[in-house]
């Protein structure tokens, strides 16, 4: 198991949304649907775009790159439309009372 460092608070995040969160060098995009929370990496595979900028499918539980449309899975981080061919890292949270923590590899 990885390093559990505190991320943010939950109202932090709205539901149905995503936000940008920078912990040293790394950037993380959170998504929150309902009760269900994700985090991917922010950052396009196909250029340095911000993930949490873009709009959130709950139904496919994707995330999408505002600035070329590809699509992410919230819950393996694969690239599910081109132009991006590689996938976003995905990590674990977990949720305790109003706190939200992020396992870092």
């Amino acid at each position: 198991m990885g390093l559990e460092e505190r991320l943010c608070s939950v109202g932090d995040v709205e539901p149905g949304s995503a936000r940008r969160f920078d912990l040293g060098k790394r950037r993380i995009a959170v998504v929150r649907l309902g009760d269900d929370w994700y985090a991917v990496g922010d950052r396009c595979t196909h250029q340095d775009v911000s993930l949490a900028e873009g709009e959130v499918h709950a139904d496919s539980l994707q995330i999408e790159c505002w600035k070329h449309g590809s699509c992410f899975s919230l819950t393996d981080g694969a690239p599910h439309s081109l132009p991006a061919t590689k996938p976003v890292e995905v990590y674990d949270l977990r949720v305790d009372g109003d706190d939200v923590y992020v396992v870092l590899p």
